[in-house]
């Protein structure tokens, strides 16, 4: 009913939301033929489908223990992904009434997630696919946009809140679409935060919503950093460290830009085919993105300018400093910009320096 009533108005249908009919995805995906799956998961399956339209679509098919549990985000998906328009952020065609369980219409994005391009070996070989600088840059920045978008250009503030790989797929010109919004919150206009359960995934959940269930904006700029890391090491969100044990893959980054070579941190391939400067500027963006208190962190607009300046070719000036570790560089804008005001380089509240000493101080401002 709730669903009926969202989509039937005028708001929501004059943007290209539909109810479909059984009929129309039986007839799709050849009534649901296994031949037609093209993902698997914990709460459903994914079916590829060809509507008689000639659109190629991804249906969405919930299981019924997903059902009774998670209606609600069924819900809060449709709602949100039905007033989203962006290139870079997966379109909601629509979705199905009349079965047991409740059935999502997309678009067929067709070259998987992110998680695969970075992390799956490639034809079952111990290669993986290839992936240059400027892919991963170009990648970052259009992520990046639409979280900018969700935050500030829609009709009101959306929060993701489960920022990661495995929701940013690609399609065959490997474009990055976000993805999976049944987590996502609205924000009203005149607050700043919302109070909720912790929900979200283990080495992308911000430290500081974790312990306080406050989610604001920041807590995707958190995820967003791990994204960016993934990035520039081709790690996993949790990896194993040189002593066997598993950690978060921000820790184990936050302790190689104090002691760590650059070489020994990030993905070789991007060395050979990156600036040393442009790579040191993502990964002091990264570094910002992970700060332990909110208040250090960037906003995504900010991330976006910052992203898209490396990517345009605009290369930013490093400046030695004493305490910066074993990178040694901080990344400011061209002077020009500076003066034109185009960027805020160092994040809206300064760069972020990470001596132990002041690593220790911001820890103890996170309640436990």
């Amino acid at each position: 009913m709730l669903l009926e009533q969202l989509l039937s108005s005028d708001r929501i249908t004059s943007e290209g939301t539909k109810v479909f009919s059984l009929e129309e995805l039986q007839k799709a995906t050849n009534n649901f033929d296994q031949s037609r799956v093209i993902g698997r998961g914990g709460h459903g399956t994914v079916y590829k489908g060809i509507l008689t339209d000639q659109r190629v679509v991804a249906i969405k098919k919930s299981t019924v223990v997903a059902v009774i549990g998670e209606i609600d985000q069924f819900i809060n998906e449709v709602s949100i992904l039905s007033q989203i328009n962006h290139r870079n952020v997966v379109k909601l065609h629509g979705c199905c009434l009349e079965t047991e369980v409740p059935l999502l219409v997309y678009e067929f994005v067709s070259n998987g997630t992110l998680y695969d391009l970075l992390h799956r070996e490639h034809d079952g070989s111990s290669l993986l696919l290839p992936l240059s600088w400027e892919e991963r840059l170009r990648i970052a920045t259009e992520i990046a946009g639409a979280l900018t978008y969700l935050h500030s250009a829609a009709s009101v503030s959306i929060l993701h809140r489960d920022v990661k790989c495995m929701n940013v797929l690609l399609n065959d010109s490997r474009t990055a679409k976000v993805s999976d919004f049944g987590a996502s919150r609205l924000i009203p206009i005149d607050q700043t935060h919302l109070v909720t359960a912790i929900q979200g995934t283990f080495g992308y959940l911000d430290p500081e919503y974790y312990h306080t269930g406050q989610l604001n904006e920041k807590s995707d700029v958190y995820s967003f950093g791990v994204l960016l890391v993934e990035l520039l090491t081709r790690r996993k969100p949790i990896v194993q460290n040189e002593h066997g044990e598993k950690q978060k893959l921000s820790n184990y980054f936050m302790s190689a830009v104090r002691e760590r070579p650059l070489e020994e941190t990030v993905d070789a391939e991007i060395l050979e085919e990156g600036t040393q400067e442009g790579v040191l500027c993502m990964a002091r963006l990264a570094e910002e993105c992970l700060s332990l208190t909110r208040v250090q962190r960037p906003t995504m607009k900010d991330v976006e300018m910052r992203l898209q300046l490396l990517l345009t070719g605009r290369r930013v000036a490093p400046r030695a400093r004493r305490d910066e570790g074993a990178w040694g560089l901080r990344c400011e804008a061209p002077e020009e910009d500076r003066h034109a005001g185009t960027v805020p380089v160092a994040g809206q509240h300064g760069s972020r320096q990470y001596s132990q000493e002041q690593e220790f101080v911001s820890s103890l401002r996170v309640p436990r």
